[in-house]
């Protein structure tokens, strides 16, 4: 007969994740590649695995407070890694130098869409960059922004109608 204290119940399974570390080095190795991409999109300027460190240590901290019933650990994990990502942008300013005007290129040459990401607004910026460049779907997506669907879906269209607009190109000129 198996006693209380070797049987977890269900909500002791679900809160947090395991203490030891090797435990949740395992819990979170599945993880590392969509969590290093999301961070280099995010900031592009910085290097993404200490991002992406800086995210594993606050996780580590707050393992306790993780909790299946709420969402996945990827979820969970992600959205540590979009906190990261901002705090360490909003630590450091990149300096924004203005190219000269050059000559006209072919069309292949004038479409700059990394630049025409950036000229979007940060919420627009994030969820193409959790959803187009990191992959996640939209469930996922909004997990990490911590908004509904429909506020990603709504954010998605407005993010591509803009992007649209900034690369048109002028028939005319090509």
């Amino acid at each position: 007969m198996a006693t209380r204290d070797s049987a977890p119940s269900a909500r002791e399974a679900s809160a947090g994740l395991p203490e030891d570390p090797a435990a949740f080095a395992d819990a979170v190795r599945p993880h590392m590649t969509i969590m290093v991409r999301l961070a280099a999109r995010m900031a592009p300027y910085l290097s993404a695995d200490d991002v992406v460190q800086e995210a594993l240590v606050r996780a580590w901290r707050h393992r306790r407070r993780y909790d299946a019933s709420r969402g996945t650990i990827s979820g969970w994990l992600l959205t540590i890694v979009a906190n990261e990502a901002r705090r360490a942008v909003s630590r450091r300013r990149v300096p924004i130098s203005v190219a000269p005007r050059r000559h006209i290129l072919p069309i292949e040459d004038r479409l700059d869409v990394a630049a025409a990401v950036q000229q979007l607004s940060a919420r627009q910026r994030q969820a193409v960059d959790c959803h187009y460049f990191a992959g996640l779907t939209i469930s996922e997506t909004a997990t990490v922004m911590g908004c509904s669907l429909g506020t990603i879906k709504s954010t998605l269209a407005d993010a591509r109608a803009r992007l649209r607009s900034l690369l048109e190109v002028d028939n005319d000129r090509s």
